[in-house]
């Protein structure tokens, strides 16, 4: 089960490494006043790669921690992707230039197609398309609005221009630690024949040996994001590593 990678996550609002609810502003918890130490210590335990989400960024429509996340791409020896508020070309580039290994698109796939094909286009591989979806539909601006977008249907429209990687979050699921969607996930690798990363939800081991069980099956399950679980120790980083393989 090698394809299967954890993804450890680092959510960053006001320089601090919390945990929203739901993407709830309002619910929100603190675990640590220093994101690049956690980083570094994710690295140290294993991680293969550090999942960064710019929370200030989603919600304000452009990067805002990129100072931060610069320092956290250099003081790991492991790849780092990062999301929220990437809409213009500057932004992409700036975050990659910081090495970022990989950015991820998530409003402006709704909002502003062209942008994210030229993107694709430019960057390829180096870019992951965000799908939030709230009853199979597609939310965007931090999950505050809901679009008329289907999940599957922006995935085949976006894959059809270069889009090799997703990453699915059920938002009914984030933060809840009642474990994921995994029909909305393998549905979505099906359809678009790509890479999907899991997220929201994961909150026991028994959740990353089922979804990388289709990892093995190649159906393109390719990774889960974890967060919550990791800071509430419902999953031990190590161990889990060990289990998957």
């Amino acid at each position: 089960m090698s394809a299967f990678i954890i993804y450890p996550a680092i959510d960053i609002r006001n320089g601090k490494c919390v945990r929203l609810v739901q993407g709830d502003y309002n619910q929100e918890t603190v675990y640590n006043d220093n994101p690049l130490e956690v980083a570094q210590d994710w690295a140290a335990q294993g991680g293969k790669w550090i999942h960064l989400v710019d929370l200030d960024g989603a919600k304000a429509g452009y990067p805002v921690n990129d100072e931060l996340i610069g320092k956290i791409a250099e003081s790991v020896k492991v790849p780092v992707q990062v999301g929220g508020g990437l809409r213009t070309e500057d932004d992409v580039d700036r975050l990659l230039s910081l090495g970022v290994s990989r950015v991820i698109l998530g409003t402006a796939a709704i909002e502003d197609r062209e942008f994210v094909y030229r993107v694709l286009s430019k960057y390829g591989e180096q870019v992951a398309i965000g799908i939030d979806a709230r009853e199979g539909y597609v939310a965007t601006r931090g999950w505050l609005e809901t679009s008329q977008v289907k999940a599957t249907d922006l995935a085949v429209q976006l894959a059809e221009h270069g889009a090799r990687t997703f990453i699915f979050t059920d938002i009914s699921r984030d933060g809840m630690m009642e474990g994921p969607n995994v029909e909305a996930i393998v549905d979505l690798a099906r359809v678009s024949g790509q890479t999907v990363i899991a997220s929201g939800g994961v909150s026991r081991p028994s959740d990353l040996t089922k979804l990388a069980t289709y990892a093995d099956a190649g159906v393109g399950v390719g990774g889960a994001i974890v967060g919550k679980a990791l800071y509430t120790g419902a999953i031990d980083l190590r161990k889990a590593l060990v289990e998957i393989g």
